[in-house]
């Protein structure tokens, strides 16, 4: 995948509300940690990470992260799994000089939850959520989506800058169908 294609589309922008956003509305606005609310309703939570490579960031998300576009960060994707299937897609934007200090460890998380180490810090700070419809052609749809036989015609997507003294990494999560459908009815015999 190349990551300077994935904001290429301006399309369709990110804007500050989820319109028409359905069932996944109240997942994408969640303005605590995502990942502690996967945990409350998945007892079987898990992250799985998909890659982590060294690549300059796109245009946009260098801009995001007030960084010069030829620096190298980190770039970090995962699935976290409930109930045994992928149910969000996270995309992760560490620059190097973010992978220091207080955050030196956030490199090195393998499957542990980034979401977990944001949220325990009290000083850590967050840009407001903006959200984006992502079409079929947008690579972070064609990444999520690599392993699923039956592809929707988009997916929802959430991106935000957490920052701590002078350090921000952005992370962008996109909500797969798992997440929205009805949990398996066990039948169990007596």
């Amino acid at each position: 995948m190349k990551v300077n294609k994935i904001f290429s589309s301006n399309r369709q922008r990110w804007t500050r509300t989820p319109l028409i956003a359905n069932r996944y509305r109240c997942w994408l606005t969640e303005k605590g940690s995502l990942t502690a609310r996967l945990q409350l309703n998945y007892p079987d939570f898990f992250v799985k990470p998909v890659s982590v490579s060294y690549v300059k960031p796109s245009a946009e998300e260098a801009s995001l992260l007030h960084e010069p576009r030829n620096v190298v960060a980190q770039v970090r994707e995962v699935f976290l799994y409930g109930n045994g299937a992928p149910l969000v897609f996270a995309h992760s934007v560490l620059p190097r000089k973010s992978l220091q200090g207080q955050w030196r460890n956030l490199g090195r998380l393998g499957n542990k939850p980034l979401g977990a180490t944001l949220f325990a810090n009290p000083k850590v700070k967050r840009t407001p959520l903006a959200y984006k419809k992502l079409s079929a052609q947008h690579a972070l749809y064609q990444t999520a989506t690599n392993d699923m036989e039956a592809k929707p015609a988009y997916l929802w997507a959430r991106r935000s800058v957490f920052s701590l003294n002078c350090a921000s990494i952005m992370v962008i999560e996109v909500f797969l169908p798992n997440l929205i459908q009805p949990f398996p009815i066990k039948v169990y015999s007596n």
